[in-house]
């Protein structure tokens, strides 16, 4: 009908011709040839372009000015309007068809264009290269070894190096950055992104004067700025990344911190401890204030700040069979509440919240996963209907209109939200699972047996997978890195002189860091040791020291 309408419009002297109307570039090609009587009458202005290109991007590169399409002349920035409706294939072709149509299509801005659409260099301009296309090549070749890499587990894996005497209570990573918290208080950070796996502790406030009674730590977060710790006594330490190892912040509960939450966007920070849920922001001067304060019934459980939120901060609690709507600006509202029906899981995104709930009472619905509008602020779905408890759901990180889960039924299960039903189940582990991420083409998903295992969903295909003796905590990956952390439940440190080695080491917990733009077997990776620099003390973890490092050879 669009185009019908438009012919009509022509036909009657009404020649805004919005090319954003019909979407057919065969048509529109041949809608050019077949009505050029009537363009001989319009002049260009005249002519609506459409918004998806800038023509401020538009740069001499060539001294064309009008380019022959069939019959007739049109000019080359309408030329370019035309063919942005295609993509890399038709463009391919296109540049076959004559040495004017080659340099359409390879003109800078489609390609940068087609960059930006499939998300490579998603934060450069179209004068940062000189050559789109060559680049749109490079990192298409990039993402196709990153991906055979992936598949055949090729790279480098590294063990983060642990802290003597101290059992790993939690971890978290932002963007290749990895935060640690110990039993003995310490909390350190890794760099992956830059191989130093020499962590920088990052100092606390405590007394020294009776070392290893620290208490422990309870939780850590961190983002591309910030770094979170909350203590077992309710004290919560606050640094700055940018600045140095000292916290900028401190603040007190008067209990334990049950629940912590940072912004992955600001500085956000949550905290839930007995009754009262507080949030923390930084005002304009940087002095760190309480933003708002929340009462609610019950002991929190869950606990997730809601990204892009604006000026106001939102936060998402769950505590017990109750889940909790936190705006700063408003007072505490109940999401969702049915008696006796505790939450088992939660997840956030922009817009939406899911998390888990368990079935109990005589009537058994089964346990499901239900997803909440945040700005309507009722249920847009109801999934799964499952014998086991969900234990992991994985909201933000995954595709448009899907969702990964985990159960203790020992399935991942990919969820359908334009359908409510389970687009695909798959029985990944001996026990529970306990953490999953999912993308375009892959699920990763640990289990409380220690196993990791890396799926190829499209294929329904196990990749590979690697254990350890711990259950696996957390899991955060991207297009070429891979963390994995494996938490012990016993928080009680072994003592080296009556033990072995090796039993005392397998009782700290494991952070493993895989790096997949590295071309080379993961088993085949050099350990951790033999990265260390000539002046590096004698390891504690293999009692020896390199006199040539085998990565300054």
């Amino acid at each position: 009908h669009k185009p019908l309408r438009a012919l009509g419009n022509l036909a009657e002297g009404r020649v805004h011709l919005h090319l954003e109307s019909i979407g057919h570039v065969d048509f529109l090609l041949m809608f050019t040839a077949l009505f050029f009587p009537w363009f001989e009458n319009t002049s260009v202005t005249q002519v609506s372009i459409s918004p998806a290109l800038d023509l401020g991007f538009f740069s001499p590169q060539n001294e064309m000015d009008d380019v022959p399409f069939f019959d007739v002349q049109l000019p080359y920035e309408l030329a370019i309007n035309i063919f942005q409706y295609l993509d890399r294939k038709e463009l391919g072709r296109c540049a076959q068809v004559s040495k004017t149509w080659k340099v359409i299509a390879e003109d800078e801005v489609l390609w940068y264009r087609l960059c930006q659409q499939e998300g490579h260099l998603p934060e450069s301009s179209i004068s940062d290269y000189s050559c789109w296309k060559l680049i749109f090549q490079e990192c298409r070749a990039k993402e196709h070894m990153l991906r055979t890499n992936w598949k055949n587990r090729k790279g480098a894996v590294s063990e983060l190096e642990h802290i003597p005497d101290a059992v790993l209570c939690d971890v978290h990573s932002h963007d290749g950055v990895v935060i640690a918290g110990y039993t003995s208080g310490e909390v350190r950070v890794w760099d992956t992104r830059t191989w130093d796996y020499v962590a920088p502790f990052l100092e606390s406030e405590y007394e020294e004067d009776e070392p290893g009674m620290q208490p422990y730590v309870s939780f850590v977060r961190i983002n591309s700025s910030l770094a979170v710790a909350a203590y077992e006594d309710g004290f919560l330490n606050i640094w700055d990344l940018r600045t140095g190892k000292y916290p900028i912040h401190h603040f007190e509960h008067d209990a334990r911190i049950q629940a912590l939450a940072l912004s992955k966007d600001d500085a956000t920070v949550a905290t839930a401890s007995a009754f009262d849920v507080v949030m923390l922001y930084p005002n304009e001067e940087g002095y760190w204030q309480i933003a708002a304060e929340f009462e609610v019934q019950k002991l929190v459980d869950y606990l997730e700040i809601v990204p892009d939120t604006g000026r106001y901060p939102v936060a998402v609690a769950t505590a017990g069979d109750l889940v909790y709507l936190l705006k700063a600006e408003d007072s505490a509202r109940t999401l969702h509440y049915v008696y006796g029906q505790p939450v088992t899981c939660l997840d956030v995104s922009a817009n939406q919240v899911a998390f888990g709930v368990k079935s109990l009472g005589w009537v058994y619905e089964g346990n499901k996963i239900l997803v909440y509008s945040l700005e309507a602020e009722r249920c847009l779905s109801k999934l799964g209907n499952t014998l086991g408890d969900f234990t992991c759901v994985n909201l933000r990180d995954s595709p448009p209109n899907l969702m990964v889960s985990g159960n203790m039924d020992r399935r991942v299960r990919i969820h359908d939200l334009r359908t409510d039903k389970i687009a695909l189940s798959l029985s990944a582990h001996q026990l529970g699972v306990s953490a999953v991420q999912m993308d375009d083409w892959k699920v990763v998903s640990g289990g409380e047996e220690g196993l990791v295992s890396v799926w190829d969903y499209r294929m329904n295909q196990k990749l590979w997978e690697v254990h350890s003796r711990h259950a696996v905590r957390h899991i955060s990956f991207n297009s070429h890195s891979l963390i994995t952390a494996n938490v012990p439940y016993e928080k009680v440190v072994r003592n080296s002189d009556l033990d072995s080695f090796a039993t005392h080491r397998r009782h700290r917990g494991l952070i493993h860091a895989y790096e997949f733009a590295v071309d080379q077997l993961a088993f085949q990776s050099p350990l951790p040791v033999c990265r260390s620099s000539c002046d590096t003390m004698t390891s504690y973890n293999y009692d020896l020291a390199l006199t040539f490092p085998s990565d300054n050879i």
